[in-house]
């Protein structure tokens, strides 16, 4: 039997610009990700940034969502090809790389993400993501199946904006609020109308480069505020904040003095 490379169903809706709606995934947890992988996102993000993944649990993860709707995105802590190398092999297809500056810093990205003579990815001839060697197309392919989206998150990166968005092998532009909003002065406080200012600007201006832009708000206006402005890989909340959220309001409902009295 000939097992061929499936195609990359995220990247290939990225580049044509499809919006892709998807959910964060912080809590460390395969079952939780199991859970929301059949939820009909488009894509959860695994993060090892700032949360407390690593390889083990993360191949895990891949494992998990294997049936699922959603298509894997791994925010790998830092970028270092290193990283890159071990996700790939264990199936990573998709990257969000944070604090991207210049356009250096994008090169890098996406050429650890590459085998030669196209980039520096090292070559391992029986892994995951080639199916243990069944996969028989796979060197052939694999440098096409790979999505590289990189952060934009700082003054910094705002300026070198066009120099990052015209790197090949650059296939969106993700503004992080957060830590945008801190190096706008305003920590903690992505809201500010001079963050949203500078938010809007620059997704315009990756529009006009022709790459497709992305965010994350926990916030739903906002997140269809984004989408309306054209915005593609937007992450329209997390799991994290889902559990605390619910399970807040649940134990509000039978906390209260009125509920008690009832």
């Amino acid at each position: 039997m000939k097992t061929l490379l499936p195609p990359n169903r995220f990247k290939h809706a990225v580049v044509a610009r499809q919006a892709q709606i998807g959910l964060w995934s912080s809590l460390c947890s395969n079952l939780t990700v199991e859970v929301i992988a059949g939820a009909g996102f488009d894509w959860l993000l695994l993060d090892t940034e700032h949360a407390p993944n690593e390889l083990p649990a993360m191949f895990n993860h891949l494992q998990a969502m294997t049936g699922g709707t959603a298509s894997a995105v791994i925010r790998p802590a830092w970028n270092d090809p290193i990283l890159f190398k071990r996700y790939l092999d264990i199936g990573a297809q998709n990257f969000l790389v944070p604090m991207v500056q210049n356009a250096d810093q994008a090169r890098a990205a996406v050429a650890a993400t590459r085998y030669p003579p196209s980039g520096i990815r090292g070559v391992s001839v029986a892994n995951r993501a080639n199916r243990y060697g069944r996969v028989k197309d796979y060197f052939q392919r694999a440098n096409d199946e790979i999505c590289v989206v990189v952060q934009i998150e700082t003054r910094e990166a705002l300026a070198n904006l066009e120099a990052i968005a015209a790197v090949p092998g650059v296939d969106a532009l993700f503004i992080g609020p957060s830590d945008l909003a801190a190096d706008l002065g305003q920590l903690g406080n992505p809201g500010h109308p001079v963050v949203r200012t500078a938010i809007e600007a620059a997704l315009l201006r990756i529009h006009q480069t022709g790459k497709a832009s992305g965010i994350l708000t926990g916030v739903e206006a906002d997140a269809r505020h984004w989408l309306a402005l054209g915005s593609t890989v937007v992450a329209v909340g997390s799991d994290l904040s889902l559990l605390a959220k619910h399970s807040e309001e649940l134990a509000a409902r039978f906390k209260t003095p009125a509920a008690i009295a009832s």
